[in-house]
């Protein structure tokens, strides 16, 4: 699933091909996504200017003058500006067609768990994310309300770090590779870490989401940016997915795990289970 900075990739890259251009014409197709398409949305779309493009956690927001577009890109969608002459893909559900260069914005979602909805306003919106009880961004977390979440909980580093009620936009990919920056084994308890560890995994956040939104995010399946180009960082992962394959700061087997429901990559020298030693002793 397209986590922070493959959404943030997407964003940047439709800014400057949409912000400014009116919606001409809009196609739906018959397969439903994830939330179903209202046929009024057609009529409310239509003639209406892209006025801003942003992120919030996984989640695309493009302001039309007054209704906001929200997108969601699932596990395999993608969210794309071509040439309107440009072949479409199958499993394309959604196409605006601009009214200036002759260019569409096209969303594809092979497995159709992604989702477009229309809200009537911002504040609409915004009621929806505090009703979802979205977390803050990684990138504006405040130490103290960092430590102070991880500190009042007994759930493991991995489960905390994909909730999006704690932070948004991180996902497993990034849960691993900033686990790894900040050195803390993903099983160790929240309640049980030091402060200077707590600061140290939300600098290890934001540390490892910069280098990915540079790389352009990470590209294993389907995911493309904005422009159609695949992300780059999957060529930099440290212990996402090379169970097996020698650390890169060690040598030591990089050792795989389930946790929170989802595999969990890390190197066990690197990452000590420090409480499980204590355990021990």
């Amino acid at each position: 699933m397209p986590e922070l900075p493959e959404v943030e990739t997407v964003v940047r890259d439709l800014r400057g091909p949409l912000v400014g251009k009116r919606i001409a014409a809009l196609e739906v197709s018959r397969k439903a996504l994830r939330r179903p398409w209202r046929r009024a949305w057609n009529k409310t779309l239509l003639g209406r200017v892209f006025r801003s493009i942003e992120r919030r956690g996984k989640w695309i927001v493009l302001d039309v003058e007054g209704p906001v577009l929200l997108v969601h890109l699932g596990m395999t969608g993608q969210f794309t500006v071509c040439p309107a002459e440009h072949p479409r893909q199958d499993h394309t559900h959604l196409v605006f067609s601009l009214n200036q260069g002759g260019m569409e914005l096209r969303f594809r979602d092979i497995r159709r768990f992604g989702s477009a909805t229309l809200f009537p306003d911002w504040d609409a919106l915004t009621k929806s994310f505090v009703d979802d009880r979205l977390g803050p961004e990684p990138f504006d977390l405040d130490p103290a309300y960092w430590r102070q979440a991880l500190a009042k909980t007994s759930r493991n580093l991995k489960a905390i770090l994909l909730d999006q009620r704690v932070v948004v936009g991180v996902g497993n990919i990034y849960a691993d590779e900033s686990l790894f920056e900040a050195r803390l084994h993903p099983t160790r308890l929240g309640e049980n870490l030091k402060p200077r560890e707590i600061d140290r995994l939300r600098e290890a956040i934001i540390a490892v989401l910069g280098r990915a939104i540079e790389r352009r995010g990470s590209s294993i399946r389907d995911y493309v940016g904005g422009s159609g180009l695949q992300g780059q960082y999957q060529h930099e992962f440290r212990v996402y997915g090379r169970t097996g394959e020698p650390c890169p700061a060690c040598g030591t087997a990089i050792s795989q795990i389930r946790l929170a429901g989802r595999s969990t990559h890390f190197c066990p020298r690197c990452q000590k289970n420090h409480s499980a030693a204590r355990k021990k002793s």
